[in-house]
């Protein structure tokens, strides 16, 4: 058999917020792989790296994490009034499936820096703010990216900080226009708070909810934590994951997005399980002792079945919106009330997130939700990928 060369894709490797991610023009892709989904994806995980029975994605651009574990497509976009199309995959590290079932909120503060260096965005100014409207074509919603501009290049170095990112950037504003849009159901139950019968498990409280990504809630200490643990306390445990994850299936089918258990192995992204707790002092993964004060409330969330080690920024637009809504059992551990924006702990340190809502024939609209990141660009130039991939 003749020896095949490997082929090369043009690819930016970036951070986003506390994620990182292969980011490629949809232009710059392999024609195969733009007309046919199942090669794309077979393309997207062999330059991730996956499915890895070892978990360490050694072998590609992956982290061996769920926040690593990422590729994103960007192209000039189909739908009036935005700049981009956004596609979002969430590679498996060790299994044979890539979820586009959701977004990755962290990620999205990459989006318009990639847009803008790509040339996909119009009109960018040289000095100010560029707002890149951004559709997110995974679940359909308007991003609007606040990117500044200085001297006809995007300014990646600042001195925002972003808990659980080591060095200083410069801040993005993120804007999640309607992310539940006026005819869906925020909460899929029609209730603030549910019990939720987990079999094998229990029954709790949940709040569940669609803002951001669908996120399940559920207070620490019904399930035994404190609310103040850091990845080592739940991703070393095997039964407290087992247990996570069934939490996370009866969610799911109580909220209507899947129609069996088995169905969850297939939409591990979606939804989010997540614990929160009253405000209380705690050390952070680095070592960093913060106070009660300095916050709302905590909340610890799982992504890929794995303690995140900060927070997911999809979570974090669901925790803002839940924050803000009286009754909910975030509202709740932040104190309860009326609210438009609340700080909360997860395990590097803390994230500020608002909301602004209105009331209409009884039920929440969200008309925007926001939070800051930041993003740069790593690496920019070809990914190698072994022929026959596409096969």
């Amino acid at each position: 058999m003749a020896y095949k060369p490997q082929f090369k894709v043009k690819a930016t490797y970036m951070r986003g917020g506390t994620s990182k991610g292969t980011f490629f023009n949809i232009a710059d892709l392999p024609k195969e792989a733009q007309e046919d989904s199942r090669k794309r994806d077979k393309l997207l995980q062999r330059i991730v790296g996956s499915p890895d029975i070892y978990k360490k994605q050694m072998d590609g651009m992956g982290g061996a994490s769920s926040s690593t574990s990422k590729a994103i497509l960007v192209g000039k976009s189909k739908v009036p009034n935005h700049d981009v199309d956004y596609y979002f995959c969430q590679v498996a590290i060790d299994k044979d499936f890539v979820d586009m079932s959701g977004n990755c909120g962290n990620l999205s503060s990459a989006v318009g820096p990639f847009a803008i260096k790509e040339g996909l965005v119009d009109n960018v100014p040289q000095n100010g703010v560029c707002c890149v409207r951004i559709w997110q074509a995974n679940i359909k919603k308007t991003i609007l990216c606040y990117v500044t501009m200085e001297d006809g290049m995007v300014k990646e170095m600042g001195d925002y900080e972003i808990d659980g990112v080591a060095f200083p950037a410069q801040e993005i504003k993120l804007e999640f226009v309607e992310p539940v849009d006026p005819s869906e159901e925020l909460f899929p139950t029609g209730n603030l708070v549910d019990d939720l019968e987990v079999p094998g498990v229990g029954t709790f409280k949940v709040t569940m909810i669609t803002a951001g990504i669908p996120t399940v809630f559920v207070n620490a200490d019904d399930i035994g934590y404190k609310g103040t643990e850091l990845q080592g306390d739940i991703n070393s445990d095997t039964k407290a994951l087992e247990k996570f994850e069934k939490i996370r299936v009866a969610g799911a089918l109580k909220m209507g997005l899947i129609s069996d258990a088995k169905e969850a192995l297939t939409k591990q992204h979606t939804p989010k399980i997540a614990f929160v707790s009253p405000a209380q002092d705690f050390t952070t993964s680095s070592g960093k002792k913060l106070k009660a004060n300095e916050m709302d409330l905590h909340v610890r969330a799982l992504s890929m079945q794995q303690l995140h080690h900060a927070m997911m920024g999809t979570a974090s637009v669901a925790i803002g919106v839940a924050a803000c809504i009286p009754g909910t059992l975030v509202n709740l551990a932040s104190g309860g009330g009326e609210k438009d924006s609340v700080t909360f702990g997860h395990p590097s340190g803390t994230i500020k997130v608002g909301a602004t809502l209105l009331q209409k024939d009884g039920k929440y609209i969200v008309e925007k939700a926001s939070m800051s990141r930041s993003a740069r660009i790593i690496m920019d130039g070809n990914v190698y990928v072994p022929a026959g991939t596409m096969d």
